[in-house]
């Protein structure tokens, strides 16, 4: 890693390892500009490893009127399934209809706008109208459903996918400095300079840059309250919403998502998640408190489960429960209302000085994240009039090359190369690698070759391919962002991982 002397000078500083911040890094180092990234904890670490994990326009959000909102999110919900057909792929989602939603008619003519309003789909199926009674979908309700709906979204590993949005800005020359926080900046000879801390060693470093971006997420008001200078201006106000989800074994044998309208207003999703289990989500509140604190509570944790209960057959309680998570979203927004109507929609906010801009990220949802890192790179051309032109709509995420159906084929050439793989193990090899899966396992004949074996199809092969190239140092960042081998792995397997990692530390 580089040692952080003076007379470091990037372009870029981003602040904040999350989708926006690395999508960013990404799109300005493919440019031809110079990049260092610092996150002070793991990348994807807090809100972009906690969503719901989809690419989407956004169904509810038309009830809003953010027409704009969903229709760049439709456009760009195919892009992003194209350029990382192995971290994301398509899901068909059943909306049961009863008698306390909007007429049938009403939402089938959402649904009808909600498959038009990004243009013509090129891949993605429409809206179908389903009989719940003969559609398998409709065998683990209850039997007050009988008719519903089925639209068409995309999955996506948001974890994975921030890492990879690293990886690949990384390999066209960005810096990515994990465990380093921004301390404080200033402005000096037309620059910025910078102290950066080293969490993990403790050190101190100091680099210049030509332009900030903080997009430090739910920190972001926090970074320019306390870590720029004034000449910044006031810090935004963002309103800090709790998303929360529940992981319980699974509800339902189908690969189909179910999309659960409570009387409140608020949509749950039950998705099936990691082969063997169900996620359940989300909630929708004002969060206060340490954000890194952030936790399904108890609450929230029986508000999803009184959802569920309201439409499955089979009764769900919290001893069903393996796993939860939360995270925080910052929205930029006045505060009025319920916060699940609060926009999710993104503001930049730049700091024009010629000399040495800042450009703050607020608000903003994982589907659009590219496209927030194209007006990013709009916002700080004049700064940069030397910068390429726009590039990542058509370029893959690493091991993202292959055709967006190539699973199978994908699948299959791994097992074919490495017979001793199961058919589960290389299908998770491949939704987490892609076209890379076969560097990871290199050389191998057989499975002892991979080194020792944690659990879980986790090997210390892959574990060193996560430290060396995906920035991992903890059992958790291995076991819950790079992967999600955690939900199958037990208290001593965990341990062994962190002693390997420790020894090999």
């Amino acid at each position: 890693m580089p040692t952080g002397k003076v007379d470091e000078i990037f372009d870029l500083l981003v602040v904040g390892g999350g989708v926006n911040g690395c999508g960013i890094a990404r799109d300005a180092a493919g440019r031809g500009l110079s990049v260092l990234l610092c996150e002070m904890g793991d990348l994807a670490q807090a809100t972009s490893s906690a969503s719901t994990k989809l690419f989407h326009g956004g169904l509810r959000y038309l009830e809003h009127f953010e027409f704009r909102l969903v229709r760049e999110a439709l456009i760009e919900r195919e892009v992003l399934w194209r350029n990382m057909p192995h971290i994301s792929w398509p899901m068909r989602f059943v909306l049961p209809h009863h008698s306390g939603l909007r007429p049938f008619w009403l939402i089938w003519l959402g649904l009808f706008l909600y498959d038009h309003l990004g243009g013509r789909r090129r891949t993605l199926p429409g809206t179908a109208i389903l009989d719940l009674r003969r559609d398998a979908a409709g065998r683990d309700l209850s039997p007050v459903y009988r008719r519903g709906f089925e639209y068409s979204d995309c999955w996506v590993d948001d974890a994975r996918l921030v890492v990879l949005n690293a990886r690949d800005a990384a390999d066209r020359g960005a810096d990515i400095r994990t465990r380093t926080r921004l301390e404080r900046a200033w402005r000096e000879d037309g620059v910025w300079r910078a102290e950066l801390r080293d969490l993990g060693a403790g050190g101190m470093s100091t680099v210049r840059a030509r332009a900030i971006v903080n997009a430090a997420g739910p920190w972001a008001a926090e970074v320019c309250a306390n870590r720029l200078p004034a000449t910044v201006g006031d810090p935004p106000t963002l309103r800090l919403v709790r998303g929360s989800h529940i992981v319980a074994r699974r509800l339902f044998e189908h690969d189909r998502c179910y999309v659960l309208q409570n009387a409140d207003g608020r949509i749950v999703f039950a998705i099936p998640y990691e082969r063997d289990f169900t996620l359940i989500g989300t909630t929708d509140r004002d969060h206060s408190g340490e954000i890194s604190d952030a936790h399904c509570t108890a609450e929230e944790r029986d508000y999803l489960l009184s959802v569920v209960a309201g439409y499955f057959r089979k009764p769900l309680d919290a001893s069903a429960i393996v796993h939860s998570f939360a995270g925080v979203r910052p929205l930029f927004d006045p505060g009025e209302g319920a916060a699940s109507a609060a926009s999710r929609d993104y503001t930049l906010t730049l700091d024009a000085d010629a000399a040495a801009p800042t450009l703050t990220v607020l608000g903003g949802k994982i589907t659009t994240y590219r496209r927030l890192a194209e007006a990013a790179m709009r916002r700080l051309r004049r700064r940069f009039p030397e910068m390429g032109p726009d590039w990542t709509g058509h370029a893959p995420l690493p091991g993202g090359d292959g055709p967006v159906d190539g699973k199978p084929a994908g699948v299959a050439a791994l097992r074919a190369a490495y017979g001793f793989l199961s058919p589960d193990w290389a299908d998770r090899l491949w939704r987490t690698y892609g076209t890379l899966a076969a560097q990871v396992l290199g050389d191998a004949d057989c499975a002892a070759d991979l080194g020792e074996d944690f659990g879980g199809g986790l090997t210390a092969r892959e574990a060193e391919w996560l430290v060396s190239r995906e920035w991992a140092r903890t059992a958790e960042d291995i076991l819950w962002r790079r992967t999600k081998i955690g939900l199958h792995l037990g208290d001593r397997q965990v341990d062994r991982l962190a002693q390997w990692l420790q020894t090999r530390a």
